[in-house]
């Protein structure tokens, strides 16, 4: 006689009530495959009790695989509700930087036209400081050439 079900560290909560259906199956066969007789009792007595060991290990081994399976999906919800407020404050982020992205596009474009007006400024002041420059020293050579005139 065999049985098709799966393994002990198989079972999930899903497959549990197909080891269980192939446990009471296999209990009935060898009740009653084994004869009546007083000499077979004590054979089938260990039978039913190995039955019943293995009943109470099955169940014991389900509750435990229940248990870890309650655990990992809590687990798994609370993981998930974390990853799905990362993702909210995430993109609520992405759009704080774009809002400041442009705003400092903006300022730079706004800085670089005060740039450009203040070198136009700055290159006129450095052509009337030339200009200023060439009248003083025309003024100086005619200032000593008037002096040269009035000394002799």
């Amino acid at each position: 006689f065999s049985l098709s079900a799966p393994l002990p560290s198989q079972w999930s909560p899903r497959t549990a009530p197909l080891a269980m259906k192939s446990f009471a199956v296999a209990l009935a066969a060898a009740v009653f495959t084994g004869r009546a007789s007083a000499s077979d009792a004590s054979p089938i007595a260990k039978v039913v009790q190995m039955i019943s060991d293995f009943q109470a290990k099955v169940l014991k081994e389900g509750e435990e695989a229940q248990k870890l399976y309650a655990e990992f999906s809590e687990w798994c919800e609370d993981r998930n509700r974390e990853l799905a407020h990362e993702i909210k404050t995430g993109k609520a982020e992405v759009e704080s930087l774009k809002a400041t992205i442009e705003e400092e596009a903006s300022s730079i474009a706004s800085l670089t036209t005060r740039v450009e007006e203040l070198a136009a400024s700055i290159a006129a002041n450095d052509a009337d400081l030339q200009a200023a420059t060439e009248v003083r020293g025309k003024e100086q050579k005619d200032f000593a050439a008037e002096e040269k005139e009035l000394m002799e």
